[in-house]
């Protein structure tokens, strides 16, 4: 089976499954989506018990999508660069001292907490982690993920400067989050030299790096957009800052997500005034809605697929059980912090707390970066712990953030967005 026919195959099983979940679930498409597939991995997983043969070709078959490859040097670029592209950079500017906060020493925080709190719940239950291998989980999980969040944000009706918070936190966490990851992941596998300095060089060279990049490759898209009025060549323009703008930025070894969120938001605000007749404003945009639309669906099927290929023994389970518990506790004290010491923040900070710690969403880029763990005792705990943590976040937190934000906004905010939190 070649790969086009194993993506062909996926794309019309997700294409299926938005069908059944708009004729009989009706959840929201991403949601019902994930859902479905979750229930399809776990029926096919019941069919392997009873018939190994068939079960181990259908793991195969799952098998064969490099999920962590394609979404991290495929599909992200293009998400966050659509995501990236409905950012008021005005709104946030103003934020951007919180936004900075929650992004570095949040991150930093929850993964820390995350991470100890992981290490001492598989020693209770007896699956003994090197504590190592527990703060790569916190690195890897605690970056709230940016599709998953700006996915379900912009339908729930948060208010505007909240949701320039939720949004800008998100597009901007992963570069922590990843300098954290590499290096513990280097600690952990005993290769290279990881000290002060050489981590102060991996974050300069990741976050600095991409963000220098993605301001001159974007300053470059933009004026190639001012000199022509043609909205297919302009919207290929955009395509490929999105995808050979993020494949250079990874290949210099600078944050490609960082790199293609600039790229965005330069072409989102300043492309969007002064670069774009109406024509090609309308076109362009209403091209990039509906190809995030068609990725994001996507993805969250895949989600749900994926789901065929672990296996989940006891401990495992009831790992993945506290994890989902441990991460939300990490989660409220890492952005409680900031929030409590923001003055204008004063009348609003218990509602704020109470949504972005709710709100803070995984999706599928902490599932690619557990996949890419290089084999240990344990990884398989890591994994199923990613999804467990990944599946509440989708399945249940997204699902119920609007009923949080309407009991814990009054109504004059919820009826006025932009005021208050």
């Amino acid at each position: 089976m070649t790969a086009f026919q194993v993506f062909g195959g996926l794309i019309a099983l997700v294409a299926g499954f938005g069908y059944l979940n708009h004729r009989l679930i009706r959840l929201p498409d991403a949601i019902g989506i994930t859902a479905i597939g979750m229930i399809v991995s776990i029926v096919a997983v019941a069919i392997g018990r009873f018939e190994p043969a068939l079960g181990a070709s259908m793991r195969a078959a799952t098998g064969r999508l490099d999920f962590a490859a394609l979404l991290l040097h495929g599909m992200l670029g293009l998400l966050l660069f659509a995501g990236s592209l409905h950012i008021n950079i005005a709104d946030m500017a103003k934020e951007k001292w919180l936004i900075l906060v929650l992004a570095t020493i949040g991150v930093l925080l929850s993964t820390a907490l995350v991470g100890a709190g992981f290490y001492l719940v598989s020693r209770w239950i007896g699956v003994a982690l090197p504590l190592l291998h527990c703060l790569l989980f916190g690195a890897l999980i605690s970056p709230t993920d940016p599709v998953a969040v700006l996915a379900v944000i912009q339908r729930v009706g948060v208010p505007k400067s909240l949701e320039t918070r939720i949004a800008g936190e998100s597009l901007f966490n992963d570069g922590t989050g990843v300098v954290v990851f590499l290096t513990l992941l280097a600690l952990a596998g005993g290769t290279g030299r990881v000290d002060l300095g050489s981590t102060a060089l991996l974050f300069a060279t990741e976050v600095i790096g991409g963000a220098l990049f993605g301001l001159a490759v974007g300053y470059l898209g933009f004026r190639m957009l001012r000199n022509i009025d043609s909205y297919p060549v302009e919207i290929l323009i955009t395509l490929a800052l999105a995808t050979g703008g993020y494949a250079l930025a990874d290949a210099l070894h600078v944050s490609a997500p960082i790199a293609v969120v600039l790229m965005g938001l330069i072409v989102g605000n300043r492309g969007k005034r002064e670069a774009m007749s109406e024509q090609t404003r309308h076109r362009l945009f209403e091209f990039w809605e509906v190809l995030d639309e068609l990725l994001n669906l996507l993805l969250f099927g895949l989600i749900g697929l994926q789901m065929m290929a672990l296996t989940f023994s006891a401990p495992q389970a009831a790992a993945a059980g506290f994890a989902i518990a441990i991460v939300i506790v990490a989660r409220l004290i890492s952005v409680s912090g900031p929030l409590l010491v923001t003055p204008r923040l004063r009348a609003w900070r218990t509602p704020a707390i109470a949504i972005m710690t709710w709100g803070g969403l995984r999706g599928g880029v902490s599932i690619a970066l557990a996949l890419s763990l290089p084999d240990f005792a344990g990884r398989e705990t890591v994994i199923s712990s990613t999804y467990a943590v990944v599946l509440f976040s989708i399945l249940v937190q997204a699902l119920t953030l609007r009923r949080v934000i309407e009991r814990v906004l009054p109504a004059e905010v919820l009826h006025a967005p932009g005021r208050g939190s």
